[in-house]
């Protein structure tokens, strides 16, 4: 009976760990900070891999920081709402006091190994978390500007990787991988704010842009989509503007496939702006999260194959 209350605990203790750091969340992000990492990267010798394990091991850290300290500060709003109510704090599984102790140490530990890949790869990490849980967090119940402040933490972990593959430095590649995944924040987290809206309404937290399901809404996802597409094709310009060296380049065939998965994510923002449903609200959702991936294979698959 003890080994299997031993089971039990360390079952729950691993699940709790897993929903106070947003698992699913923080992975996708480390995959975006990879993806970053893949188009920076010369060529890969053993210092090149063991940089990437730092940057995914140091980049889970301070996503499940971030989403940890979220938590703590929307312990009471998070009790409101159907989605988050069975979270660790809310539900009293986990105590406010553990909460920040676990964030503290994702955070140092987060901050250690960046720093290790380079200095400005761990300053890029800690103004993520900052921004995420000083500006955006608080600003969610006040106004819905908050989606703007969150889409700056948000774009860092793509940029994150190419700095952390290039020993710091800092040009228009990093800030294009940055514009991209900047720009993608809006249509996906307002389709979320959208098919969300009551459970968000319960909590006092209104992030479309005009507070409400309605035309202008739906216009600026519209708009937005029409941005993100805009900037990912931004490298397939790059040696017409004179950047014939940089090593962010999209060949004509990948840009046709970038464009075309452009479309495809701009179809589902048009059929939201017809119907104006929960339902295709959701879908967009879903698609945006399948267009940011499929980019970034995209990007990288055309990178080694050239």
């Amino acid at each position: 009976m003890e080994a299997t209350n031993d089971s039990f605990s360390i079952k729950a203790t691993f699940f709790d760990f897993k929903e106070i750091t947003k698992a699913g969340l923080a992975i996708s992000v480390v995959f975006s900070s990879i993806a970053g990492f893949l188009l920076g990267v010369d060529h890969f010798n053993s210092q090149s891999w063991i940089t990437l394990i730092m940057l995914a091991i140091g980049g889970y850290c301070m996503v499940g920081a971030s989403n940890a300290f979220n938590q703590i500060i929307e312990k009471d709003i998070d009790s409101l709402m159907d989605r988050t109510k069975n979270r660790p704090i809310p539900s009293g599984r986990i105590s406010k006091t553990t909460a920040f102790i676990i964030a503290s140490i994702l955070t140092i530990a987060g901050i250690a190994l960046l720093y290790n890949i380079n200095p400005k790869t761990a300053m890029f990490g800690a103004i993520s978390i900052f921004l995420y849980t000083s500006i955006y967090t608080p600003l969610k119940t006040v106004t819905s500007l908050s989606v703007f402040a969150g889409a700056i933490p948000g774009a860092i972990p793509f940029m994150l990787g190419w700095v952390a593959a290039n020993n710091g430095e800092f040009g228009i590649e990093a800030g294009t991988l940055f514009l991209i995944q900047f720009f993608w924040q809006f249509p996906h987290f307002w389709a979320i704010g959208w098919f969300l809206y009551e459970d968000y309404e319960k909590a006092g937290i209104f992030m479309l842009p005009s507070g409400k399901r309605d035309n202008t809404t739906a216009l600026q996802i519209l708009l937005y989509t029409v941005w993100l597409i805009l900037a990912s094709l931004l490298p397939a310009l790059f040696p017409v503007i004179g950047l014939t060296g940089s090593a962010l380049f999209l060949s004509p065939i990948a840009a046709i496939l970038v464009l075309l998965l452009g479309i495809w994510m701009l179809v589902y923002a048009v059929k939201l702006y017809n119907s104006r449903t929960a339902k295709a609200a959701r879908t967009l959702m879903l698609v945006s999260v399948m267009y940011i991936t499929l980019l970034q294979i995209v990007y990288i698959v055309d990178k080694f194959l050239r």
